[in-house]
């Protein structure tokens, strides 16, 4: 198992401190977004979880005294409130069973973890499951480390929303079990588009929203800017290969994996709009997931943001002074592609580390955070009362339950819940992922934090990407 590993991991390792949907931060992907806390429960809190609709309550089987460990970005505590209240629940199977949910920096951190600690042979210290994005899946998978998780998830695949596993399947296997599928979403301010007489209406389109900030900007002096835009990585990251880029139909590499941002059409027009609204002054300049962009948003100087509906945790931890003034719809369009932006998928993946006693303790524990509404709700219920993260299930019959519809007052009275789920229709395509990709967000962000700081134009910065990334890389690997 050990020889095979690293025979394995020689040839597929890709450690980057960029990713697909992660990226080497504590903000969630699904980050891919998506987050970091989905649903559960706060075992904290008192409550009990129900035990529902679960796979425990079939199985014999009675696991072995130990600790189950978890890999897990951005806010691991919460979610780890759920599963241990589960265990607490399911003390018959698994009696002397704790769960640890080990804090990472990002989707990098956990592939570089899991990579390192392979090769050097030390299986036994490997997590028995971690929260993965599409390029942490493509590594581990082809280096023989994840478990392959079709036969499980095909009998629920109808069970779950559209193209849940799309991201976890590489050559016909799923190799993870689906944790969130989150929307590309506009969030706006009512308010301040009120005061200016702005129809928040006319943002449905990519050129709408850029004429809304052209609005904004004059009948506020100047005072009230579009959106950000970040100088460092996460430009790339939430408004390039999260955003733009699949809105637009963009593409960094042909089907064959051939370079081709440098001529390719969507690009030109998703990393143009940037450019437009940034060389017109609709964009203010700060690092997103900082107190300075919290205090712009808090008076009132921000007044949307196109990004993952990730967003939510951010705007309700440290946005209160704007309670009530968001709003929430679908990502605007570009004008001949016609799609609300892309959803951001995250994954919770099984490792394979030879006789693992808690992987099919792991699928129970799953199965119920995703299929049981009762216990999830509670769960939900507990992160309000705490103001942490979680995000929409990716079962159909629980976005159905009335729970999923309740009206937000951070949103005045809009239930954001079933926006986040509307909102995931009519979605774009992500980008091609490949094996290359964590190196490629490097190449990419450092031509774009040069435009951003003024040092090139965005024709300039589009070009150095495409011959850089020939140079670096040259032809990718992509998963058909």
């Amino acid at each position: 198992m050990k020889k095979k590993i690293a025979v394995l991991l020689a040839a597929a390792i890709t450690i980057g401190s960029l990713t697909a949907c992660g990226g080497g931060d504590s903000a969630p992907a699904a980050d891919a977004a998506g987050t970091a806390g989905t649903a559960g429960q706060n075992s904290a809190s008192g409550q009990e979880s129900p035990k529902g609709d679960s796979q425990a309550a079939a199985s014999g089987t009675v696991f072995p005294a130990g600790t189950l460990t978890v890999y897990a970005m951005g806010n691991p505590q919460y979610r780890q409130q759920y599963f241990e209240t589960w265990l607490e629940n399911h003390r018959d199977i698994a009696p002397d069973v704790k769960i640890e949910f080990v804090q990472t920096e990002g989707t990098a951190d956990i592939r570089e973890k899991i990579t390192m600690t392979a090769l050097s042979g030390a299986t036994d210290d490997l997590p028995d499951a971690a929260m993965l994005d599409p390029v942490t899946i493509m590594d581990l998978a082809k280096a023989g480390l994840l478990k392959d998780e079709t036969e499980y998830l095909t009998p629920l695949l109808d069970k779950m929303v559209d193209n849940a596993t799309k991201d976890a399947t590489i050559d016909g296997k799923i190799y993870a079990l689906p944790d969130s599928v989150r929307p590309q979403v506009l969030f706006y301010n009512k308010e301040i588009f009120d005061q200016y007489g702005i129809d928040p209406e006319t943002m449905k389109t990519m050129e709408g929203y850029i004429e809304a900030g052209r609005q904004l900007k004059e009948k506020s002096g100047g005072q009230v800017y579009l959106s950000y835009i970040d100088p460092t990585s996460k430009t790339w990251r939430y408004w390039g290969r999260r955003g733009l880029m699949p809105s637009a139909g963009a593409k960094i590499w042909d089907e064959n994996g051939e370079v081709i941002i440098g001529t390719d059409e969507g690009t030109k027009k998703a990393l143009g709009a940037l450019d437009t609204m940034n060389s017109e002054g609709l964009l203010m300049k700060t690092t997103i997931m900082e107190p300075a962009l919290y205090d712009a948003i808090n008076n009132q100087k921000v007044a949307t943001f196109c990004i993952g509906a990730f967003w939510d945790e951010f705007m309700r931890q440290n946005c209160d002074a704007t309670k009530g003034q968001w709003r929430v719809m679908s990502a605007p369009e570009f004008e001949g592609v016609g799609k609300a932006g892309a959803p951001v998928s995250q994954y919770m993946g099984i490792i394979e580390k030879g006789d693992n006693p808690y992987s099919e303790l792991f699928r129970m524990m799953w199965y119920d955070f995703t299929f049981d509404i009762e216990a999830k709700e509670v769960w939900v219920n507990s992160m309000e009362a705490q103001n942490a993260p979680y995000s929409n299930p990716v079962s159909i019959e629980m976005l159905e339950d009335p729970f999923w519809k309740e009206p937000s007052e951070y949103y005045g009275g809009m239930s954001f819940r079933e926006m986040e789920g509307k909102c995931l229709s009519n979605g774009a395509d992500n980008l091609v992922v490949t094996p290359q990709d964590a190196e490629a967000d490097e190449i990419i962000s450092a031509e774009l934090e040069k435009y951003v700081a003024g040092n090139q134009s965005m024709e300039d910065a589009i070009a150095n990407m495409d011959k850089n990334l020939k140079a670096k890389i040259g032809k990718a690997e992509v998963n058909q």
